[in-house]
């Protein structure tokens, strides 16, 4: 039994650094799964943005025919009345109409550069993420074969020592 004691332990040093080099490469493999999630969702969300820019642009453009056919009816009922359009009050309703409509516009493309920005915020975040997991990605496959070395170091100077001491053959 004897001579195969150096042989057992010798084994079992190297059992442990192949050990500590596999969570080294697992804790790797993980972080290169959370960087690409995060580079995904990084796509997602500039995707999201271009998407609120594309319906700030139609709801906008819908609300301005909606608001020229508004201007229509109130100028032919205003007409069918027999109203003079072109000054008094019934030009002061015509152009507070078309300055309630271009506000009303206005609001439609502010909340549509918020959504798009938030947007573009959580993509940039999302891409931040992505390179820290890349790092720690990186850190832990060297962390890993950092450690086996250790292990192999360790394990075989105390194997060393016990040699010296007279504990092994």
């Amino acid at each position: 039994m004897a001579p195969m004691l150096p042989w057992i332990i010798g084994a079992g040093v190297g059992m442990q650094a192949i050990g500590t080099l596999q969570a080294g490469q697992a804790a790797a493999a993980e972080a290169k799964s959370r960087q690409a999630m995060a580079e995904y969702n990084a796509k997602v969300a500039e995707q999201e943005a271009k998407a609120a820019e594309a319906q700030t642009q139609f709801q906008q453009k819908r609300q301005a025919e909606a608001a020229l056919r508004q201007q229509g009816r109130l100028r032919a009922g205003l007409g069918a009345a027999g109203v003079v359009t072109t000054e008094g009050t019934p030009l002061m309703i015509q152009a507070k109409q078309a300055a309630e409509a271009e506000l009303e516009g206005l609001m439609i493309g502010y909340e549509g550069q918020i959504r798009a920005g938030r947007a573009r915020s959580q993509a940039a975040l999302d891409r931040l993420q992505g390179s820290i997991y890349g790092q720690r990605a990186k850190t832990a496959s060297r962390g890993g074969f950092m450690g086996a070395g250790t292990s192999l170091l360790t394990g075989f100077g105390e194997m060393g020592l016990m040699y010296k001491k007279g504990y092994l053959p």
